[in-house]
């Protein structure tokens, strides 16, 4: 077979794999999707790969498309003019009500939710090394290639990861709606009186705020950590004239905030052990308005 036939075809036996791996680093499927593409058309340019000199085809093109994605993750991070990779995780929304078979389904996307929240606050080698090892079995020695860094360097960043990502235990993850509800209603409402203390005795130890300015603000993307950094941003929600309509965003519970009668964010929580752990506030204004008009 062609060397350039060759690598076609087990590129696309692969690409499911390779999709699977770019979505779990990015948190977007058509973000994952570009990803596999792009490492695609950078595989593909004549001259490009030596087929036959490489002994381990599927480790090189993880390596391949691992490169491509902390690419993105860097590019992200710098927060370029260009908005083309301001895209934040997949939302599903649904009308404040008793859970359906469908909301049932979609507790498995709260932890996502919240998994997505969390790597949000990594430097993207920490988030790449998270992923390649504790969810892709890849060694350390791998990953530093991929990095650049050394295996004890590549390392100690999964380390770290590690601890941030597991401060908030999936399994402790409230999912009773009625639980859920009534903790973001005493969050406003603290938040509307400029109740210090009860504010900071909602929050989770732990807690991560990531606010998604996506493609149409990424200016306003950001994530701030702890108690008292995030009960200071709660003072900008003590908006006397705002309004919140409950909803549910992957069966956590959520809020449409809306001023002049205009949405402006959607924001949504997980909460464990009657604690916020994390909060996401959406700030796109086209997604907003794209995701309020799918409620009906």
């Amino acid at each position: 077979m062609d060397p350039a036939e060759q690598l076609s075809r087990h590129f696309e036996e692969s690409r499911q794999r390779l999709t699977a791996l770019a979505y779990r680093i990015l948190g977007n499927s058509a973000d994952a999707e570009d990803a596999v593409q792009d490492a695609w058309v950078r595989l593909s340019r004549p001259g490009a790969t030596d087929v036959a000199a490489v002994t381990n085809l599927d480790g090189w093109m993880t390596t391949v498309v691992s490169r491509t994605c902390l690419n993105k993750l860097r590019a992200r991070a710098a927060r370029p003019e260009s908005p083309t990779d301001a895209t934040g995780p997949e939302l599903h929304v649904r009308p404040d009500q008793a859970l359906s078979p469908e909301d049932q389904a979609l507790l498995a996307e709260q932890v996502t939710l919240a998994l997505y929240i969390v790597l949000e606050s990594l430097t993207p080698p920490e988030r790449l090394a998270f992923v390649l090892h504790d969810s892709f079995g890849m060694s350390f020695s791998e990953i530093a290639a991929v990095l650049g860094k050394s295996t004890e360097a590549t390392r100690k960043l999964a380390s770290r990861a590690r601890q941030r990502v597991h401060a908030v235990d999936p399994a402790e993850i409230e999912t009773n709606p009625a639980s859920q509800r009534s903790v973001v209603n005493a969050f406003f409402a603290a938040s509307r009186d400029g109740d210090l203390d009860t504010l900071l005795s909602l929050l989770h130890p732990e807690i991560t705020f990531h606010a998604d300015g996506g493609a149409a603000r990424p200016a306003a993307t950001a994530t701030i950590r702890g108690p008292e950094k995030v009960t200071r941003r709660a003072a900008t929600f003590a908006i006397p004239e705002a309004t919140f309509q409950a909803i549910t965003v992957n069966a956590s519970a959520a809020v449409v905030v809306r001023t002049d009668h205009q949405p402006v964010s959607i924001m949504a929580f997980v909460i464990s052990h009657g604690r916020i752990a994390q909060i996401y506030s959406l700030l796109d204004q086209p997604r907003i308005e794209q995701l309020v008009n799918s409620l009906g």
